[in-house]
């Protein structure tokens, strides 16, 4: 019969030096300081970054977008021309979207603009165009110039 050895293994000590240990430790605790300060920087929504870098946020309601018009704030009208000939708001500028990118430099540079159209959806990608240009102070209205005008506001 084969009988196993029964001796104890021999056991090595690994003796730590402190000084060592507490210093890799004390680095390990500043790096994970470091990392985390630096990923609670990123976990801001990127609206809320958009609103505090610019001043304004992506889409303002209809009523937003008047008070801002009621400050001579520049309106830009994305429509058609077609579109435009049926009613717009007094005293804004029309470049239609697909024109946009080509008529860049007819835009006030470095004053707040707010890009309409009917329903609101072509606002967004104006806004999107005049942002990616350098235009930072941009939003767009939502629910459009057909909110607009049901909500009272002038039109010509």
């Amino acid at each position: 019969m084969n009988r196993k050895n029964n001796s104890i293994p021999e056991v090595k000590v690994i003796s730590l030096d402190l000084n060592n240990s507490w210093l890799w430790i004390s680095m390990l605790l500043i790096l994970f300081s470091v990392f985390s300060m630096s990923l609670s920087s990123c976990s801001a929504s990127p609206a809320a970054l958009a609103e505090t870098q610019i001043g304004l946020a992506d889409e303002i309601s209809v009523d937003e977008a008047y008070e801002l018009y009621q400050d001579g704030v520049y309106f830009l009208d994305v429509r058609t021309p077609e579109e435009w000939d049926e009613f717009h708001a007094p005293n804004t500028t029309l470049i239609p979207l697909d024109e946009l990118e080509y008529r860049l430099t007819e835009l006030p540079e470095g004053e707040p603009i707010v890009v309409v159209c009917r329903s609101g959806n072509r606002s967004q990608v104006g806004r999107d165009i005049l942002r990616a240009n350098g235009f930072e102070e941009t939003t767009s209205m939502s629910g459009g110039l057909s909110e607009w005008m049901e909500s009272g506001y002038p039109v010509e």
